[in-house]
């Protein structure tokens, strides 16, 4: 299941980037300074999910708390339609000049839900290592799974998805897929127990 995870929230990132590219063409267009701007952001996002998710695996992680952060950017998804487009319109007309309106946008629309997706490899990486001592192995297992599925996740939807349904039916169902991934997370009760000393401890929570 943890694997499984990965692979989708991997998938889903880029899968997102790419129908983020939609998402502002009516506004900004299809230029380089969109393109930039969306890189930009999503790497950015990424790379302050992995240092947040490294710092919170540290403090007692456990499916549960992993399960919330999946689910949160599935409630954003969910609701993208309500706000993305008039986020998108608002700061249009705000007139930023070509560079800074894609970069602006793509900053209040894409860095948030980038940045819990970007969590889930290095908190998920701490509960499957947390009593095993091939850790790299398993890092290392964890990261070619994510980037395996942002391979897949830009491929289908760039090739397939996005031409046969509408961006806001596209990022609404990546939220309902992460929600559901969510539940059956929040009732694993695994746990990694960080209080002991030497090698941490994994273990299944029954209470």
């Amino acid at each position: 299941m943890i694997k499984f995870v990965v692979f989708m929230c991997g998938a889903i990132v880029m899968s997102f980037e790419i129908l983020g590219s939609r998402v502002l063409a009516p506004n900004f267009g299809s230029s380089v300074f969109v393109w930039g701007s969306l890189i930009s952001v999503f790497l950015a996002g990424l790379s302050m999910g992995y240092y947040l998710g490294g710092r919170l695996a540290d403090i007692n992680p456990s499916s549960r708390k992993l399960a919330l952060m999946v689910m949160a950017p599935g409630l954003l998804f969910l609701s993208f339609p309500l706000y993305g487009g008039p986020i998108s319109d608002w700061i249009f007309m705000k007139d930023l000049g070509v560079r800074f309106s894609p970069l602006v946008a793509s900053v209040a629309l894409f860095l948030l839900p980038s940045v819990f997706l970007g969590i889930v490899s290095p908190y998920t990486a701490k509960l499957m290592i947390c009593s095993l001592h091939t850790s790299g192995k398993t890092i290392g297992a964890l990261y070619a799974l994510s980037t395996f599925g942002s391979i897949i996740g830009t491929l289908v939807t760039s090739f397939y998805l996005i031409t046969v349904a509408g961006v806001n039916m596209l990022i609404m169902g990546q939220g309902i897929l992460l929600v559901a991934l969510s539940i059956p997370l929040y009732f694993m009760h695994l746990t990694c127990d960080v209080s002991q000393t030497g090698v941490d401890r994994l273990m299944d929570d029954t209470r």
